[in-house]
């Protein structure tokens, strides 16, 4: 690493520990990419009003977003089917029927003694469960998508809206009321104020406020309607910082600090109404019991201490369907049939860590593989290994620029598949909502026998689980990816929790990542941020001051220095940052940055052509891309070659300037050129995974900008993943037995 003038050409460089400006702003929570547990706050904040995403007004046909939230809805019902078509209770729980407050109770037995937690979603990883597993369901056909509803009646939006101005609460939010609570908002509103904490974006005092203007003397944090909104509240937080449950006391604990009275009662209204289940999760790692004292006491059974958690049904039925569908795919492959010794010549003419890999998926369902950017080529080696062997082969990245690379890199290795109905790349989304990949069968499955998701960490419990339960009986799943990236945008922990339940074979990597950036990346990965050599300057450090110089140094480098300096573009240069306010975030980078390549007066929405965007067609998907137009249809899109039209009134919620992104924005794509940059007020939210994902994103050069001075070693060495509460291993360990 250097500090080459060249690169920038006013830099001044600097030793590690010298002061930083004072007056750098502070960056809030909610303005940090990773504040919560890593999850873009702007991306997670709509994961409850993706359902009610309406399409342009006359569109012939689904459009890639609309397509995808669709197949959401569909996969949801047919979960919640099946859920409720089952006789006995689930293992793990169920929702309370007149035992919420023996359970309850039983939490504070359990945690006797234990310090209260400090906040609400910190928790350790939940321990392994014991329970026996029910019998593998092969899943129902899934439906094809259909179209959204149609938009909200402009009667009930008026009527809504008139309510909101009376209290003194923005008119804006009327359109998200009517999409989140339907037909008759404004009466659901009136009978019950605090039904507007279920619109995101909306805050415990925001609705305090209209309930007390609607209800007068009658409002009081002891209102039963208040407890049972915060709980859900409470709950739809914790998905947004990556929970799918929360222990009871820490859900109790967040209640009482939120001057809820009576936190249990609240608990419970949640659970008798339906609005949350409550789940019961033994504790293997108790210590022993003491020895019985006579007979007697030795016949009686001993009870085992549990881990009580409250979760949502929407995200409790994704991890348990998960975690069926999982099962039947390590079940349901063919033990014998007559191709070992075919899938052999392919692993024994194959590359050694490709070849482990095309031994392990030829004898099981399931197949855990991980590496860094280089590793694609193994999964590259298994799809040939496959189309030479007459299997329907696909892969499936997370964004539209990976699936681009990937078809690229299959494309130029050897002996490549030419049969594009037999073997290719779609990305996820696109999958499943029909749009891209190899279609369906008649039973509702994808029409293939090998499927491959790459990024597989970026998967969350809801996609996850409809992938598995749209694979046919059969078919052979790997899961492919860098367990040091950031997590899902979505609530869940999917990979992580697979890696760590050991329930089927795991295939690491041999493959480095080459070159400087490489042997960076490697480091951070380990806990060490060594210096390295870089004599083509693929990896400079600028240090700055303060925000201003900060910004500055940016844009030089963009607009300038790597493209005079290294011979890449400005439009192929990335810049990443840690959150979207403060005075570094995208937002203030992404205004210097117009200003500099491309400035205008921004007629449509602050956009005008030739703009670089980051589009949010669902919540935790970045589609990046360039502004074509904007006209009486809405704002006019390239994402990845292909046209996209934003309605006018999605343009806000949708689209953002795109120079500068969140690490989590960023991850699953790479670019010829990185500029990371590190202000000084975003030391608190650096960890291992979010700087690993960083700089990882650049192929071929990488600038950081560095303003944190000691922060940074410091979270590569000590800051690990932010811990999230989830149920899939528990849930595994009831379904398979451990692989060796």
């Amino acid at each position: 690493m250097s500090t080459e003038p060249e690169t920038t050409e006013d830099a001044e460089p600097r030793t590690p520990g010298a002061d930083t400006a004072a007056d750098a702003p502070q960056t809030t929570g909610e303005d940090v990419d990773d504040a919560g547990d890593g999850t873009d706050a702007d991306a997670a904040e709509g994961t409850e009003a993706a359902a009610g995403s309406e399409p342009a007004e006359g569109a012939a046909q689904l459009s890639e977003a609309a397509a995808e939230l669709a197949a959401q809805r569909v996969e949801r019902e047919r979960i919640e089917r099946r859920k409720a078509e089952k006789q006995a209770p689930i293992a793990a729980g169920g929702k309370l029927s007149g035992t919420a407050a023996d359970l309850l109770a039983a939490v504070r037995a359990v945690e006797s003694g234990e310090k209260p937690m400090a906040t609400a979603f910190r928790e350790p990883a939940p321990a392994p469960r014991r329970a026996a597993p029910e019998p593998v369901r092969r899943p129902q056909p899934v439906a094809a998508p259909t179209a959204p509803g149609p938009a909200s009646a402009p009667e009930a939006v008026e009527a809504v809206r008139a309510l909101l101005a009376g209290a003194g609460a923005p008119e804006a939010l009327a359109v998200q009321v009517v999409a989140v609570l339907g037909e008759g908002a404004d009466d659901q509103l009136r009978e019950d104020p605090w039904q507007l904490l279920r619109v995101p974006g909306v805050r415990p005092e925001q609705a305090d406020g209209f309930a007390r203007v609607l209800l007068g003397a009658e409002c009081g944090p002891d209102d039963e309607r208040r407890g049972m909104a915060l709980t859900v509240w409470l709950l739809e937080q914790a998905a947004v910082a990556g929970h799918t449950a929360l222990d009871a006391p820490a859900l109790t604990a967040a209640l009482a600090q939120r001057s809820v009275p009576d936190p249990d009662a609240a608990v419970q209204s949640a659970l008798a109404e339906g609005e949350a289940l409550v789940f019961q999760d033994a504790l293997d790692s108790a210590p022993p019991a003491p020895a019985p004292a006579s007979e007697d006491d030795a016949a009686e059974p001993q009870e085992r201490p549990v881990r009580i958690l409250i979760g949502l049904e929407r995200y409790a039925l994704a991890e348990e369907s998960l975690a069926d569908g999982l099962a039947r795919v390590m079940n349901s492959v063919p033990k014998e049939d007559g191709s070992a010794a075919d899938w052999e010549r392919a692993a024994a003419s194959a590359p050694r860590s490709a070849g482990e890999l095309i031994r392990a998926v030829a004898a099981h369902g399931l197949v855990l593989h991980t590496g860094g950017d280089a590793s694609r080529s193994e999964t590259a080696a298994l799809l040939h290994a496959a189309h030479a062997l007459g299997l329907r082969g696909w892969a499936a990245t997370h964004t539209s620029g990976g699936r681009d690379g990937f078809a690229a890199r299959l494309a130029e290795t050897p002996d490549s598949p030419t049969d594009g109905a037999a073997t290719g790349v779609a990305t996820v989304s696109g999958l499943l909502s029909g749009t891209e990949g190899p279609g369906r069968d008649t039973d509702g499955a994808l029409d293939l026998d090998v499927l491959v998701v790459l990024d597989a960490p970026q998967l969350d419990v809801e996609t996850a689980a409809m992938l598995a339960e749209s694979l046919p009986d059969g078919a052979r799943l790997v899961l492919s990816g860098d367990p040091g990236v950031l997590w899902s945008a979505g609530p869940g922990r999917v990979f992580a929790d697979l890696l760590a339940a050991r329930a089927c074979p795991q295939v690491a990597s041999r493959t480095p990542d080459p070159g400087p950036i490489g042997e960076l990346v490697s480091g951070v990965g380990i806990g060490e941020l060594n210096q390295v050599e870089a004599p083509g300057k693929e990896v400079v450090i600028v240090p700055v001051r303060d925000a201003g110089e900060a910004v500055h140094r940016t844009v030089q480098l963009v607009a300038d220095s790597v493209p005079r300096a290294i011979g890449i573009p400005a439009e192929q240069t990335q810049v990443i940052t840690p959150g979207h306010g403060g005075a570094v975030g995208t937002r203030a980078l992404n205004t210097a940055l117009k200003e500099r390549l491309n400035p205008g007066p921004g007629r449509f929405g602050g956009f005008d052509p030739g703009d670089r965007i980051a589009y949010s067609p669902a919540p935790g998907r970045t589609l990046p891309g360039q502004v074509v137009k904007a006209d009486a249809e809405g704002l006019h899109l390239e994402c990845s070659g292909a046209p996209v039209v934003v309605p006018k009134e999605r343009v806000e919620q949708a689209v953002r300037h795109g120079w500068a992104l969140t690490a989590h924005q960023a991850a699953g794509l790479r670019w010829p050129a990185v500029v990371v940059v590190l202000p000084g007020d975003a030391a608190a939210a650096l960890t291992r995974p979010w700087v690993y994902t960083a700089f990882g994103r650049a192929e071929r050069h990488l600038s950081v900008v560095h303003g944190v001075e000691q922060a940074l070693p410091h979270a590569v060495a000590e800051v690990p993943q932010k811990p999230r509460t989830t149920r899939l291993q528990a849930l595994l360990a009831a379904q398979a037995p451990t692989a060796g």
